[in-house]
């Protein structure tokens, strides 16, 4: 990997960008110029979901900035108040509307077992997962996927798909590796996502990276990027500042060395951990 326009290949050949954009919290506005911003340096994965109230602003965006659609890998997500098959459909389409584009290169269910849905969690997400299926055989969706999947809600929805998830986005950044779920997914061929790779800025307190990233000339978040990219997780951070976006771009000139690795692995919740689905509150 040597640039923003390397990739990873999914398990039905299509081919993912290393490294996105995350839109959590953006308004519409700050959606828009911040996708157009990131498009303009040099990004080609853009994440967003419905949950975020700003895909109009991340169409917007991506219209914006001039290029092809098929030179940029969208991704939205399903709403936690959506299951169901009909109802699956009709969020589908209004994310393709919202975005201003025919297709989405991936969807993702946003979490397992929302509360609206927790008595029958594993019915309600079967139900989805059979619209995703559908849509994507159509050309609707180019890939499918989850989020926040741990291995018995991977394990549930394996009873009944038929096309396994692509992608499985999850909180991962130093000090949070979730090594059981990780494991998991590389044995079924299924992608690690990193979103929050920064911890939400907590990595910017922890010394052990303050001191890699001094022995390289780079930052504490460039460091904490790369670390992902070791892994080969796709890490998403989120920034709507154009010197950010092109400090968390900066990261392809440099390579930790096997010690720093290890000690980036033995952190231990400097980031903070990952939300327990089963006990989601929304």
């Amino acid at each position: 990997m040597s640039t923003l326009f390397d990739t990873y290949t999914l398990e039905n050949g299509l081919r993912i960008p290393v490294m996105g954009l995350g839109t959590s919290g953006m308004s519409d506005e700050i959606a828009a110029k911040s996708v157009e911003t990131a498009i303009k340096i040099g990004y080609r994965l853009i994440d967003t979901a419905a949950d975020y109230h700003n895909e109009v602003g991340v169409g917007r965006g991506v219209l914006s900035a001039g290029l092809s659609r098929d030179e940029i890998f969208i991704t939205s997500k399903l709403s936690n108040d959506v299951r169901g098959y009909d109802d699956t459909v009709a969020a589908v389409d209004q994310s393709i509307k919202n975005l201003q584009c025919d297709y989405l290169d991936l969807y993702l269910i946003h979490w397992p077992k929302p509360v609206a849905f927790r008595n029958n969690w594993e019915k309600a997400n079967a139900d989805s997962w059979r619209a995703l299926e559908d849509l994507y055989h159509q050309g609707r969706i180019k890939s499918i996927g989850v989020s926040n999947f741990h291995i018995p809600h991977l394990e549930a929805l394996a009873k009944t798909q038929l096309v396994a998830p692509m992608i499985n986005q999850l909180f991962l950044a130093p000090g949070e590796l979730q090594e059981d779920v990780v494991a998991y997914c590389r044995d079924h061929n299924i992608i690690p996502e990193a979103y929050s790779p920064l911890g939400a800025g907590k990595v910017f307190k922890v010394k052990e990276l303050k001191k890699i990233a001094d022995n390289h000339g780079k930052t504490i978040a460039q460091v904490a990027l790369r670390w992902s990219l070791v892994h080969n997780f796709i890490p998403i951070p989120k920034s709507k500042d154009e010197a950010r976006m092109r400090e968390n771009a900066d990261i392809f000139d440099f390579k930790l060395t096997p010690d720093e690795i290890e000690i980036i692995d033995s952190l231990d919740g400097v980031a903070g951990r990952t939300t327990d689905p089963d006990s989601l509150t929304v």
